[in-house]
């Protein structure tokens, strides 16, 4: 799997109700060991294929530990209201990922962004721009 592909795999797994429904529920401590394990994964594999430097790959590390501990308190608060309206879901995900996106533009050099892109993060972003379209076009 691709290392962009994270964040799609940790919404997917957020979202699937059969597999949520299926896992005992996870303590905090739990959802926060297994975020930051995923946040540390997701950071090595960034380091390895777009050769962050060390300072990069603090901020890489920041932003995803930042970004993801959002997203996921958003979710969270559907989620307790019993919100079944996945788009909303979605629209938080989406919201996230693009301050990734556009975060990451900031810190990594015209070689490493190409690569990323590359990687998916070019694909996951035209997803989203059409969502955001096909959003915009439905109001």
């Amino acid at each position: 799997m691709k290392n962009t592909h994270i964040l799609t795999v940790m919404l997917a797994l957020l979202l699937c109700p059969v597999l949520r429904a299926q896992e005992q529920p996870l303590t905090p401590e739990q959802r926060e060991k297994k975020m930051r394990e995923n946040i540390d994964a997701a950071v090595l594999r960034y380091e390895k294929d777009l050769r962050l430097e060390d300072w990069q790959s603090f901020y890489v590390d920041s932003i995803l530990t930042h970004n993801i501990g959002e997203r996921n308190k958003e979710m969270e608060v559907l989620s307790s209201n019993k919100v079944e309206n996945m788009d909303l879901y979605t629209m938080i995900a989406d919201k996230w990922e693009e301050a990734t996106y556009n975060a990451f533009r900031a810190i990594l050099s015209d070689e490493q962004w190409n690569r990323y892109l590359k990687s998916g993060a070019g694909r996951n972003k035209k997803a989203r721009d059409k969502r955001a379209e096909k959003r915009s076009v439905e109001k």
